[in-house]
């Protein structure tokens, strides 16, 4: 039991991580990015699709990353380019996603519901657990020691002193919300290819606001927000274990109640721990040179 507590844990944090990687970079180079539930939604059609043609996961993968990559241009060129409001341009986002995702599927399928149901053998067993993992590595590493990773930090902390080094900070915005975009895309094929046989309408269920709580948990590192993620999970495998089962020999907690359990999880975390995490000084502010 608690061995199957754990593994479904680690399954289902893992879209959570790769979405949470994804609004940390944005979100450390200064761009607020609440539009993180419509890329996953827009990264799990995408990669459905990819993968049902080509029978090829790693390619379905690509797919999500790369849709979830084209929604982050948009959202950057609303944010960055015409200097619009961060939140405003962030709920379009997710508004837009949540109409083209089965506007798509209707013209490609004839269905708005879901996809074509990927057969077992082309889907994802354990992939993507482990390489969210190594994502985590990677992004600590990288944070911290190379170059670029430092210019990300500083657009978000000091983009004048960016500036001043000579580097553009508005197109080291544009290459972390690009990031953002595929990460969050990743997270998105995580649950189509991976938790699921297909994409289904609105099958993100607010897990990119989950990822933006863990993120927010996290102030903003990777390990910690990846921790963060694996306490949402925890709460979801409990939900699912805990829907038909009789608690102190009575009757079983009605689904509805045991389903908001991640839920309000999350609205604790954020209530508890958002007025003590400091977000990067410039973050949600537009760059203007001097």
């Amino acid at each position: 039991m608690t061995r199957q507590l754990l593994e479904s844990t680690m399954r289902v944090s893992t879209p959570l991580i790769f979405a949470a990687l994804g609004g940390m970079f944005s979100e450390r180079s200064g761009v607020i990015n609440i539009a993180l539930e419509g890329m996953m939604l827009i990264g799990a059609f995408g990669a459905a699709v990819i993968t049902y043609v080509t029978h090829s996961p790693w390619l379905g993968l690509g797919g999500g990353m790369a849709a979830g990559a084209l929604l982050a241009a948009v959202f950057a060129l609303c944010v960055i380019w015409l200097r619009a409001n961060q939140i405003v341009a962030g709920t379009a986002i997710n508004m837009l996603a949540l109409g083209l995702t089965p506007f798509a599927c209707k013209i490609l399928y004839d269905v708005t519901g879901q996809t074509p149901a990927i057969p077992l053998a082309e889907r994802f067993q354990s992939a993507p657990l482990f390489l969210s993992w190594i994502m985590v590595g990677l992004c600590w590493l990288w944070l911290k020691y190379m170059p670029s990773g430092l210019w990300v930090s500083f657009a978000g902390e000091h983009p004048e002193a960016l500036d001043a080094a000579g580097i553009c900070v508005n197109r080291v915005r544009w290459a972390a919300v690009l990031m953002s975009g595929a990460l969050a895309g990743l997270g998105g094929a995580s649950l189509s290819v991976y938790l699921s046989s297909s994409f289904s309408r609105d099958m993100t269920a607010g897990r990119g606001f989950m990822a933006l709580a863990a993120l927010i948990f996290g102030k903003w590192r990777p390990v910690p927000t990846a921790l963060a993620c694996l306490l949402f999970g925890f709460a979801e495998a409990v939900q699912f274990r805990l829907q038909g089962v009789s608690l102190w020999g009575g009757k079983p907690l009605p689904v509805q109640f045991i389903q908001i359990l991640p839920y309000v999880i999350t609205i604790l975390v954020l209530a508890g721990f958002v007025g003590r995490s400091r977000p990067p000084k410039a973050a949600g502010t537009v760059f203007r040179r001097a």
